[in-house]
C-alpha cells in the first residue's frame, strides 16, 4: 500500500485555491499509483474558517468544492477534511468531518468525535461531535483507520481503536505551533502505533493564519512504535511512503533547534499575513534598538529587502549610538531607510497643552510628555502606511505587552505586531543565533541596556525588574498558571511578583486593542488567555 501525505498549505476561505492545491496532490497520487492521499483537517475550507461556518452562502460553496474534490477522484482514495451538513439537534448542524472519494464516488465519511474548546479551539460552537459508529473503511483491499486531530489525544477513544484490525491509521489535523509541539506530536504517535499494532501516519499544514503558524511536522510511526518518516517543518512538502518497506527508516528531516523553529515561525507567520492580507510592503521603525532590530531582519527574511522601509524617528532623548546603530542594521541588510526626526513636532504639541495643563496645575513633565513622542512616531508610520500602502509591523514583544510597557496609539499603532508573543529575553537570544555567522545586528543593540529613550538616560530597568527575572514571573503565571505564592517559593520577592502580576492585570485594556501577533507559546496573548477587563479580583 503506498500513501502519498500531502503537506499543504491551504488558506482559509479560498476554497477554489485550495481545491486546486488538492487537484495537485490527486495528480501526483495517481502518477506515482498510490492508495491512498492523505491532506490535513478541513482543508477545504483552511484552519480556523470561524463564523464563516455559520453562512449559509459559504457552507453552498463548501459543499460545491467537495462535490468538485470527489468529481475528480480516479484510482488513487483522496482522504481530506470538511465541514458537512447533517440533520442534527439544532438547524443548520455542521460536523467537522474526513471524506474518503474514489473513483467519482464517496466510499466514507468519518466524523471527528473530540472537539477541542481551549487555547485558540472554538470547535464547540461550531461543530457537533460525531458518533463514531465507523472509523475503519476498505481501500482496495486494505483496511484504513481515520481519526481526527484531537480524537488522538483521548486514551479512552484509542483503547477502544486498539481492538480494530487495521493496515494503517490516519490521523488528519491542523495542528498550531508552539515551541517543542513536534516533540510532544511524534511522542503520542509513537505511542499510539504502538498500542494499536499498525503504522500510523499523521497528517498536518504549513502556513500562516492570523496569529496562528501550522508548521507542518507530518510524519509516520510504524506498528512497533518507531519514527520512521518526518516531513521537513515549515515547508510545503509531499512524500510517498510504501507499507511494504514500513520497518524500514526513510526520509526523516532533521527536527531543529528550539531557536531556529521560533525564528522559522516568525518568518512564516510574517510573511503570509502580509502577502495574504494583500500588502507586499511593510514599513518599520527602527530605533537602534533590539527590538526594531530583530523586527527588521524577519521582515527582510520573509518579504524581501526589497520590500522593507526602516523610518529613524530620533527624539530630543535619543542617543548618538541608537541612531548610528540603526543606520548600521539599515547597512548591513540593504534595506532603505529614511529619517524623520520628531522634535520639533513633539515640541509643537506640547506648546498647544501648555497652557491647558498650566491652568490644570499639570506643568511638571511626567509619562503623558513620554507618550506624546511615542505616539508622535506612530502617527508619522501611519502615514507612511496610508501613503505608501505598507503594513505597520510594529516592535513590542510579549514581555512589554504582559506589563503594559507600551504606548496606545504610539509604539503599538500598526498593522501586525511580530514580536507580541516573544519574551524580551527570546529577543536577545534570537539576535545572537542570528548573529551566529557574522554581524547581522550591530553587537552595540545587543549590549547595551534597553532604554525606551523617553526622557533623558532613561532605562528600562529603572521602572521594571531585569528581563531575566520578569520572564521568568511572567512565564510562571502565564504558561504554568501559578500563583503569587508558588512563584515566590521559586525563590523570587513575593512583593516583586506581586508588582509583576498587578502589572499584568492592569495591561489587559491595551492587549485588547493590540494588532495580531505571531503565535510561538502554548498560551499567547489572546485567544490562549481571556481575561476581562473589568473585574475585581487581585491576588
Amino acid at each position: 500500500m503506498k500513501i502519498l501525505i500531502a503537506q499543504i498549505a491551504p488558506r482559509v476561505g479560498d476554497l477554489s485555491g485550495n481545491v486546486h492545491l488538492i487537484h495537485t496532490a490527486m495528480s501526483r497520487a495517481e502518477q506515482a499509483m498510490c492508495d491512498v492521499v492523505a491532506l490535513p483537517e478541513l482543508v477545504i475550507t483552511g484552519y480556523p474558517p470561524e463564523d464563516l461556518l455559520k453562512r449559509p452562502v459559504f457552507m453552498d460553496e463548501v459543499e460545491t468544492a467537495v462535490e468538485a474534490v470527489v468529481a475528480a477522484s480516479r484510482n488513487t482514495c483522496v482522504v481530506f477534511g470538511a465541514p458537512r451538513r447533517f440533520e442534527g439537534v439544532s438547524s443548520g448542524a455542521l460536523r467537522n468531518s474526513i471524506i474518503l472519494a474514489r473513483c467519482g464516488k464517496v466510499i466514507g465519511v468519518y466524523d471527528k468525535q473530540f472537539l477541542p474548546n481551549y487555547g485558540i479551539f472554538d470547535e464547540r460552537r461550531y461543530f457537533e461531535p460525531g458518533s463514531g459508529e465507523t472509523c475503519v473503511f476498505d481501500v482496495n483491499g486494505w483496511k484504513v483507520g481515520i481519526s481526527v486531530c484531537e480524537d488522538l489525544w483521548h486514551d479512552e477513544l484509542a483503547k477502544r481503536q486498539a481492538e480494530l484490525v487495521c493496515d494503517v491509521w490516519l490521523n488528519l489535523n491542523a495542528s498550531p505551533f508552539h515551541v517543542g509541539k513536534q516533540s510532544q506530536r511524534e511522542a503520542l504517535v509513537q505511542r499510539r502505533a504502538q498500542g494499536f499494532s499498525a503504522p500510523l501516519v499523521y497528517v498536518n499544514p504549513v502556513g500562516g493564519q492570523d496569529e496562528i503558524v501550522f508548521d507542518g511536522g507530518s510524519h509516520m510511526s510504524d506498528g512497533a512504535g518507531n519514527l520512521i518518516m518526518r516531513a521537513p517543518l515549515f515547508e510545503s512538502w509531499q512524500g510517498v511512503v510504501d507499507l511494504a518497506s514500513v520497518g524500514e527508516a526513510t526520509e526523516i528531516a532533521a527536527l531543529p533547534q528550539p531557536i531556529e523553529q521560533i525564528h522559522r515561525a516568525l518568518v512564516m507567520g510574517v510573511a503570509d499575513y502580509v502577502l495574504r492580507n494583500g500588502c507586499r510592503q511593510v514599513v518599520i521603525g527602527l530605533s537602534g534598538g533590539i527590538d526594531s532590530a530583530l523586527t527588521a531582519v524577519i521582515a527582510v527574511e520573509a518579504l524581501g529587502a526589497e520590500n522593507v522601509l526602516c523610518v529613524l524617528l530620533p527624539s530630543r532623548y535619543s542617543s548618538d549610538h541608537s541612531i548610528t546603530d540603526a543606520v548600521a542594521l539599515a547597512e548591513n541588510l540593504g534595506i532603505e531607510s529614511i529619517t524623520l526626526p520628531i522634535a520639533e513636532p513633539v515640541a509643537a504639541v506640547e506648546a498647544t497643552l501648555a497652557d491647558t495643563f498650566t491652568a490644570w496645575d499639570k506643568s511638571e513633565p511626567d509619562i503623558t510628555e513620554e507618550n506624546i513622542q511615542a505616539r508622535m512616531r506612530g502617527l508619522l508610520l501611519m502615514a507612511i502606511s496610508n501613503k505608501t500602502g505598507r503594513m505597520v509591523l510594529t516592535t513590542g514583544n510579549k514581555s512589554e505587552m504582559a506589563v503594559g510597557y507600551a504606548t496606545l496609539y504610539g509604539d503599538m499603532a500598526g498593522g501586525f505586531a511580530m514580536l507580541k508573543d516573544v519574551y524580551k529575553t527570546e529577543v536577545f537570544a534570537l539576535c545572537r543565533w542570528l548573529n551566529r555567522d557574522g554581524e547581522v545586528i550591530p553587537e552595540n543593540t545587543i549590549a547595551k541596556p534597553p532604554s525606551a529613550e523617553l526622557r533623558p538616560d532613561q532605562k528600562d530597568s529603572d521602572s521594571l525588574p531585569d528581563y531575566d527575572v520578569l520572564d521568568a514571573i511572567l512565564r510562571a503565571n502565564i504558561e504554568q498558571r501559578l500563583g503569587v505564592d508558588e512563584i515566590a517559593a521559586r525563590g523570587f520577592d513575593r512583593d516583586e511578583v506581586k508588582r509583576v502580576l498587578r502589572m499584568l492585570q492592569l495591561a489587559e485594556y491595551k492587549r485588547r486593542q493590540a494588532p495580531p501577533g505571531v503565535k510561538i507559546t502554548a498560551r499567547a496573548f489572546g485567544r490562549d488567555r481571556r481575561y476581562p477587563i473589568t473585574h475585581g479580583f487581585w491576588e
